[in-house]
């Protein structure tokens, strides 16, 4: 009777340290998004068109620190793209190329993991340069009518500079 007690209460302690895992990603996520969403719109003259400055997408390196930031930078894409003047493809593909950024970013730092700095610092920022560049440089041909290749090295520009020059300091911070 006392172990099966015990036993009880080793289950209900399991099931509280489970919850307490979940409700942290939980925050952790809906923080990344705020603040991707904060960032975004207040540097909103910066953040949309042509040549865009995303400061937020600073944080598109977050996904090499914890996966909470795989559904925090989506969801605050999502948010961000309604404001965006290209509407609702921004918010559905902008969004969706973000998501596969940081899919592809936190796979990347596990394979790299153990290795150098230098590879980290080349390799962990690239996704979402190079798959942004590619579907915002898109949409900006067909929506804003933009050539494709100013389109694509706009964004480029503007991605490389915020992820390799202000999101590489999250991965040490």
């Amino acid at each position: 009777m006392i172990g099966d007690a015990r036993i009880h209460i080793l289950r209900i302690q399991d099931l509280k340290k489970t919850i307490d895992k979940r409700i942290k990603y939980i925050v952790h996520a809906a923080l990344i998004a705020a603040f991707y969403t904060a960032l975004t719109v207040f540097f909103a003259s910066i953040s949309f068109g042509g040549l865009q400055f995303r400061v937020s997408e600073a944080l598109t390196v977050l996904p090499a620190i914890t996966s909470a930031a795989i559904p925090g930078l989506f969801l605050g894409c999502v948010l961000s793209n309604a404001f965006s003047f290209m509407g609702l493809p921004d918010m559905v593909f902008g969004s969706l190329a973000t998501l596969l950024a940081a899919i592809a970013t936190n796979r990347i730092s596990r394979v790299i993991e153990k290795k150098s700095i230098a590879l980290q610092l080349v390799l962990i920022p690239l996704p979402p340069v190079v798959i942004n560049a590619v579907v915002i440089g898109v949409m900006l041909r067909i929506i804003a009518d933009i050539p494709f290749i100013t389109a694509v090295l706009g964004v480029f520009a503007g991605q490389f500079g915020v992820c390799y020059f202000l999101g590489r300091h999250f991965i040490y911070w």
